[in-house]
């Protein structure tokens, strides 16, 4: 287990270049078991996340090149088990994503409940009713054990929640089943959207793409394919964060205009001085401003994955802001340990945190990342306060985020990593 040791108080200037979508990294792996075929992608982020599908990946039967770099090359000959390995799954909410392709090569699917961050809050009803609608039997029990007798066949389905993982275990399903499989209430994000693009390169038929209504015309061979992962508008809203609340000034390159506005929107509202220019979305000094209300919601709304972040960045704008995360119940809560760091937020109920600014940050506490995004934002309150913070462990922060320290101390932050 690592520490980050940050001496705060330093304004972080400079460049940085977000890598691929992690959030589209995962669906796209486990879319390479769908073929005998050889698969490429490119721009693949170097992170925590990556690197545990893929070895899953190796631990189904396939042959995976390139673990650590940003191309990697899959080749899933045979699959030589339905039980992917349980200490990989429970370390991983994405390899939920290996249902489907499982199930369509195996007609089998034996999988551990899947880990990640706050993993006895996030269900997967939503796969498991979908599924049910393709012609497949659940076995009760904590595990999920899946089979398709009569192999899978197309359906016509409303999803009861507009779901990520749900649409893409539905896509991954239904992409080598013959006839035409309806999805109402799908999600949108742009994730989504590189999978249903991945899986026509790969010979299914996907219309609708973007929208809640998808339909996808199953091939009865799919073949290899190769892809270019977008860049992480996650990631790149995070930077544009780290800049507001050291009052420094990045260029982030890498991130699409279309995806990065649903960030930019409320650093805008919050006086934050941002913009894309030719391909680089830039964030200058600024002094943040409260905004009444900062809701999160489905695609194309504010992201929850960023709402950590911008709370803390409330603690540094003039005003009060109520932040309001009804999606998750936990990932406000590990916000309240900047009230040692002098942060003024009152947690009024598990959705929803009120936040008095500005208030200078005083270092000197460990503070503990218990889900990725909490993580990182603790790390931007320990780069803005006074002093020393201690952030642990690092590890998950690293699951989504590309050679963080490095990255750090190129922009100019003092920290130290220490094992």
């Amino acid at each position: 287990m690592s520490t980050l040791l940050i001496e705060g108080g330093h304004r972080l200037e400079g460049r940085v270049a977000v890598e691929g979508n992690k959030n589209a990294a995962l669906p796209l792996l486990a879319a390479c078991l769908l073929t005998e075929d050889e698969c490429v992608l490119t721009n693949v982020p170097r992170i925590g996340d990556v690197e545990v599908m893929a070895r899953l990946l190796l631990d189904l039967g396939a042959e995976v090149d390139g673990i650590g770099t940003t191309t990697l090359r899959v080749r899933a000959k045979k699959i030589k088990t339905h039980e992917p390995d349980r200490s990989l799954v429970s370390r991983l909410r994405g390899s939920v994503l290996l249902l489907g392709p499982l199930l369509a090569r195996t007609g089998r699917a034996h999988i551990a409940p899947p880990g990640g961050d706050f993993p006895a809050r996030r269900t997967i009803s939503t796969h498991l009713e979908a599924l049910q609608e393709m012609g497949v039997r659940a076995a009760s029990g904590p595990d999920h054990i899946l089979e398709a007798p009569n192999g899978l066949k197309a359906a016509s389905m409303y999803l009861y929640e507009a779901s990520v993982t749900g649409t893409e275990t539905v896509l991954l399903a239904a992409a080598s089943v013959p006839g035409t499989t309806e999805v109402r209430h799908a999600a949108t994000e742009p994730h989504v959207v590189e999978l249903c693009e991945f899986l026509q390169k790969m010979g299914a038929g996907v219309s609708g793409i973007g929208s809640s209504k998808l339909r996808a015309e199953g091939a009865t061979r799919l073949h290899g394919a190769e892809h270019r992962l977008g860049g992480d508008y996650i990631e790149a809203g995070s930077w544009a964060v780290i800049a507001a609340i050291t009052g420094g000034e990045i260029a982030i390159d890498g991130a699409r205009d279309e995806d990065i506005e649903v960030v930019a929107a409320v650093l805008t509202r919050m006086n934050v001085e941002c913009g894309m220019r030719g391909g680089t979305f830039k964030v200058k000094p600024s002094k943040p401003k409260a905004v009444r209300r900062i809701t999160t919601g489905i695609w194309p709304a504010f992201p929850s994955d960023l709402v950590s972040l911008v709370t803390v960045l409330a603690t540094q704008a003039e005003g009060r802001t109520l932040v309001h995360d009804w999606m998750y119940e936990l990932r406000l809560f590990a916000l309240e340990q900047m009230s040692g760091m002098g942060a003024d937020m009152f947690l009024a109920d598990a959705h929803r945190i009120i936040v008095q600014g500005p208030t200078r940050l005083r270092g000197g506490r460990v503070l503990d990342t218990r889900d990725l995004r909490s993580g990182m934002s603790l790390i931007a309150a320990g780069l803005a306060a006074d002093g020393q913070t201690r952030v642990a462990p690092l590890e998950t922060v690293e699951r989504g985020y590309s050679q963080l320290v490095e990255r750090l101390t190129a922009l100019g932050a003092k920290i130290a990593k220490v094992e």
